[in-house]
């Protein structure tokens, strides 16, 4: 369900007709311009998407007589439409207003053209209908990658996460982070609004990082990238120590990065994740150190066995 005030807002609109419950139905991200359906083409009518209404379409009423007119837009608002938004400030016929209110289906303007529109909705939908889900943890955006930090209470979360602020990087969110699959491959994260540019540190309490360290220091949203999962040094675990490793872990059906983390007393654990940032950006460019030591390794045995 979207909430009207917060299309309107997102996308600039002017209410013509506004949602009598402030509610739209609206389940899918696509739309519909329905170019076929005013010729009289009533099949496969995608009704359920918000109607987009251009030059075109509009151009192509005005060429019809009256009776036809009244016909099509009568049989069009048959339908249960969630809204219909006209481009480029074009003027609304009579009939068609007069169609909508009888069928209290809300009516939108603006000065957009249809493409631009089009895909400014899309993208807007994408994200307002995306799966969510809360999950407890920091995420910071370090050089362009999102990091999720994760661990039990106490590890050093917010602690990292400030001291990455500190050094130039910019946080999302602390404690409780609302991630979204905005696409089959892709997540991103936000902070609840009530919390948003706020930070615990343990006997400190609660700091505005905005207000301490200025606009360049957050980011309202970000794609999550790598999963770092923090947990104190536990003696006897066996941790990867070269690399070679590649761990995911699945969120909302996408699968992330993944890196677990060892804690213990005087690790700088800020440097550390900006290294595995960059390492991260250095394997997706088809970089891998570890790889790169095996290569020299081989070379080295291939060598020393062609002497023997």
């Amino acid at each position: 369900m979207i909430y009207e005030k917060d299309l309107v807002e997102a996308l600039h609109l002017s209410i013509v007709l506004p949602s009598p419950t402030g509610e739209l139905p609206i389940e899918d991200a696509d739309t519909c311009r329905p170019g076929l359906q005013l010729t009289g083409y009533w099949d496969f009518f995608a009704y359920e998407r918000p109607q987009l209404f251009g030059k075109v379409e509009m151009a192509y009423l005005n060429t019809l007589d009256e009776e036809t007119l009244n016909a099509r837009l009568n049989t069009f608002f048959s339908f249960r439409l969630p809204c219909v938004i006209v481009c480029r400030d074009l003027p609304i016929p009579e009939p068609m207003l007069r169609c909508a209110r009888q069928r209290k289906v809300p009516i939108y303007r603006t000065q957009a053209n249809t493409v631009k529109l089009e895909m400014d909705i899309i993208n807007y939908l994408n994200t307002a209908l995306a799966p969510i889900r809360t999950m407890h943890g920091v995420l910071v955006d370090v050089y362009g990658v999102g990091l999720m930090i994760t661990g039990n209470s106490g590890v050093g979360k917010s602690e990292s996460a400030l001291e990455l602020v500190k050094r130039g990087h910019r946080l999302v969110a602390d404690d409780v982070v609302e991630v979204r699959r905005v696409s089959d491959s892709r997540l991103t994260g936000t902070a609840p609004e009530n919390i948003r540019h706020l930070m615990e540190i343990r006997g400190i309490g609660i700091i505005d990082v905005y207000t301490m360290y200025g606009v360049a220091s957050v980011i309202k949203s970000k794609s999550i990238d790598l999963v770092v999962h923090m947990e104190l040094w536990q003696e006897g675990h066996s941790y990867d120590r070269l690399g070679l490793g590649s761990q995911t872990t699945t969120i909302l059906g996408v699968q992330v990065p993944y890196l677990l983390l060892p804690i213990h007393p005087g690790r700088n654990i800020a440097i550390v994740l900006e290294v595995a940032a960059r390492n991260l950006r250095l394997k997706q460019m088809g970089f891998s150190a570890a790889e790169e030591l095996l290569k020299r390794q081989q070379q080295s045995m291939n060598g020393g066995e062609s002497k023997a």
